[in-house]
C-alpha cells in the first residue's frame, strides 16, 4: 500500500535519542531518523518534536522486513518545492508591472514625453522605497554591534 516518495500525515508516537516513531494510516508505524527531522543539525530531538504532534512525512525507504523509513525534512522540502513551482507558474502567466494596451490620459492617448515622465516618477518612488528599506536595515545592523 505504501510507496517510496509518497507523503503522509502522521502522529509522533515515541521519541528516542536516534529518532522518532510516527503512526501512519492502516495502523502502520515508521521511523524518522534524527538526521531526517530538520534541514539543520539536530542535537536534541525534543527541541523539534513532541509526542502526539502531527507531522508530514515522506517515505524514503521500505526494507524487506517491511520497516518504513520516513523523513520530515524531505516532506517539507517537497511541499516547499511544490509551492514554489505553483508560485512561479502563476507569476509567469500573469507578469507583474507589464503595461498592456494603449496609454491614455483623461483626454486621449499619452504622448511619449508623458509616458517617460510617468515612468520616471514610478522609478523614483521605487528607488526611494528601496533606499528607505536599505537604510533601516543598516541602522539596525549598526545598533547590534
Amino acid at each position: 500500500m505504501f510507496e517510496i516518495g509518497e507523503i503522509y500525515e502522521g502522529k509522533v508516537t515515541g521519541l528516542t535519542n536516534f529518532g522518532a516513531f510516527v503512526s501512519l494510516p492502516d495502523n502502520k508505524t515508521g521511523m524518522v531518523h534524527i538526521s531526517e527531522v530538520a534541514s539543520t543539525y539536530v542535537n536534541d530531538i525534543h527541541e523539534f518534536l513532541k509526542e502526539g504532534q502531527e507531522v508530514k512525512v515522506k517515505i524514503i525507504d521500505i526494507n524487506e522486513a517491511g520497516k518504513i523509513s520516513l523523513s520530515i525534512k524531505k516532506a517539507n522540502e517537497a511541499q516547499t518545492d511544490k509551492k514554489e513551482k505553483t508560485e512561479r507558474r502563476q507569476r509567469s502567466s500573469a507578469p507583474a508591472n507589464v503595461w498592456q494596451g494603449t496609454p491614455e490620459k483623461d483626454n486621449g492617448p499619452m504622448s511619449f514625453e508623458d509616458m517617460m515622465a510617468q515612468f520616471k516618477q514610478r522609478s523614483d518612488e521605487k528607488l526611494a522605497d528601496l533606499k528607505k528599506a536599505t537604510d533601516s536595515r543598516r541602522s539596525s545592523y549598526s545598533r547590534r554591534k
